[in-house]
This record gives structure tokens, sequence and C-alpha cells, in this order.
């Protein structure tokens, strides 16, 4: 699919110019839709790893959802860092982008890396920061005039400290806004982003302090926040005794957001179809939809063709119709005011 480009000028100038107006963006409420980060690399397409299908993307539009996350590798897309991408890997992510823009959807890419590069860190010698700041500039540079793409900046970074973390972040920002995009950016923190974990004092820093200093010129970005529900809120367990240390997550994280004009998205969540879980995941999506000055959406995880049919988050559609995640998640989906997220630059 071919690009134009020049939009993402105009709309930089404009969104600059709105120096004391407030600005929301358009309610995102979806799913995940797993596959592109799946196998080991490199990974053969169609064998180790794949995108989604239209029929999975329509019916995911279907379901009244706006959005969704797409997760693909760094590697895959960018065999070697600093390099230009592969032409087969590029041509598979527009063909998705393309397929969800068309079905009305807004697209989250979301290079599906947790902070590293073939087994190394960010900031090591291996995968110095500019690497990945060089890494967003490129991939902007090619989506910038496609309004209905959000960059998400990295899944679930887990053991860079915080510090360190934003200096990488900071400078990503800058490369993509230098290359002409004004697309909304999603920022996660560390410790995996746990809207849970967002303020307290950690190993690897205090997510609520130290990023609090991501600098965009344009200030259209949110906070990337994740929250399971199981004990230790990983999301490799069925159970949800953690549930209501989730939601009061939540609810600190939304006073953080007011409280510093600032505004978070949540990324991923999820729940087994038993009721009681069921149950707390609807309560923790409504904490998000009731603050909708300070929340700009969610994307459930996760939907997609290869997760195999037993798989206690799976949202992908069985013969008989929607999985019960998704049924207890359509009435939420609806949007009466499609803004949200309202700040004052």
């Amino acid at each position: 699919m071919k690009r134009k480009f020049g939009h993402g000028i105009a709309g930089l100038l404009a969104l600059a110019a709105m120096t004391t107006t407030a600005v929301a963006e358009p309610c995102l409420r979806g799913v995940n839709l797993a596959g592109a980060e799946f196998g080991t690399l490199p990974g053969k397409l169609h064998t180790d790893y794949t995108y989604p299908t239209k029929a999975t993307i329509d019916y995911v539009a279907s379901t009244g959802a706006t959005a969704i996350r797409l997760p693909f590798r760094w590697e895959r897309l960018q065999p070697k860092l600093g390099k230009p991408f592969d032409p087969a890997e590029l041509a598979a992510l527009d063909e998705t982008v393309a397929d969800a823009t068309k079905a009305g959807l807004t697209v989250i890419l979301d290079p599906h890396n947790y902070a590293y590069y073939n087994e190394q860190r960010i900031g090591s010698d291996a995968v110095p920061t500019a690497s990945f700041a060089s890494f967003w500039a490129r991939l902007s540079a090619h989506d910038r005039s496609e309004p209905k793409v959000v960059f998400s900046l990295m899944n679930e970074p887990y053991d860079i400290h915080a510090e360190d973390w934003l200096v990488a972040v900071n400078l990503a920002i800058a490369a993509i806004r230098k290359a002409g995009a004004a697309n909304l950016i999603l920022v996660p923190g560390t410790a995996y982003t746990g809207a849970h974990s967002w303020t307290k004092d950690l190993p690897v820093g205090n997510n609520s302090k130290v990023m609090a200093g991501v600098a965009d010129p344009l200030n259209r970005y949110a906070y990337d926040f994740h929250q399971y529900l199981d004990a230790d809120f990983s999301g490799r367990n069925a159970e949800c005794s953690g549930a209501d240390e989730a939601l009061a997550g939540i609810d600190r994280v939304t006073a953080w957001l007011k409280a510093n004009g600032k505004r978070g998205f949540l990324g991923e969540f999820a729940a087994a179809d038993d009721a009681a879980c069921l149950a707390a995941m609807t309560k923790l999506v409504t904490a998000v939809d009731s603050a909708k000055a300070e929340w700009i959406g969610w994307t459930y995880w996760a939907a997609g063709e290869w997760w195999p049919p037993d798989y206690m988050f799976n949202a992908q559609p069985t013969a008989e119709g929607d999985r019960a995640q998704i049924a207890a998640l359509k009435p939420l989906m609806k949007v009466e005011d499609a803004s949200c997220g309202v700040v004052t630059k």
C-alpha cells in the first residue's frame, strides 16, 4: 500500500498552534489482535506467526469496537538496527492497517518487545537508545499520513530503570515529531507498566515520579497501562483474586492523571470466562469509562486466529458466536460522546 505524505506536517503545525485549547482524542475501545508477535525469530509468515485476517478485523468492527492494538516484532520489521524495513514484513503490516482502517478502526501499532531487541535491552551497547529512536523515526515517517494510526512506543518494558526508560521515550517522541508525524503516541512505564504499581517505589524506580517527565512538543500522548486480575497481576493465571487491588490501582492512576493533567489508555486487561472474573473485568473497564477526562479507552487481551481454543483469555469468536468476554464488553464499546481524555494544553 502506497502512502501519501504531507498531511503530517500540516497536522503538526495545526496542533502546535493550539497552545491554550482543550483538546481530546476519540474514545478507543476494542481488542488486541495477536499473532504477528508469535513464534521464534526470524520465523516464517503464516507458518510461525500471522497477521490478523480481514475476517477477524471485520468481526471486531462488528462488535462496535473502534480500535485494535496490533502486536508485532521489531526484529522482523527491521532485521538490522538503523537499516530499512523488511519489504515483505512491512507489506503485511500495511495490509493489516489498510483492512482495519477501511473497517473504521483505529490501529495501535505495538512493537511487542519488552524494551529488547534480539535479547539485548534498549540502552545497552548492542541496542543504543538512538537505535530505538531511529526505528520510530522510520516507522512514523511511513505512517504519518494515517490519522487512524497510533504509535505505542513499546510493549511492557520490565527491567529497565525508569530513568533510563524516560530517556529512550523522549528520544523516540522527538524523532517521531521531527519526522513530521502528528499521530497520537502511547507511552508505557517500566515494571510491565502495571497500573497497580504505577505510584509505588520499585527496584526499577517510581513510574509516577519519573514518567511525569515525558516531553512531547504537541502534548499529544497518553500513558499506556496494563492491568490483569490474578494474584500477581501477570495475566498468566485464570483466577482473579487480585481484582480488588487491580481496581484500586486504576483508581490511583486516575487520581494521578487528574492531578497532573495527563491521560491514560488501558492497553491490556483480561478475564477468564467464569462469572466472577467477568464481573470483575466489567467493573474495571467501567471505572476507566467513568473517568473520560483522564482515560481515552482500552483494548482487551486478546483475539487472534492462532490462539488455542482453550486459551483462558481467548476472545476469538467460535462457530456459535461471541466468546463470553466479548459479550460482556460489547455494551461498554458503545460511545455516547465520542471524545475522551480532554486536557488543557
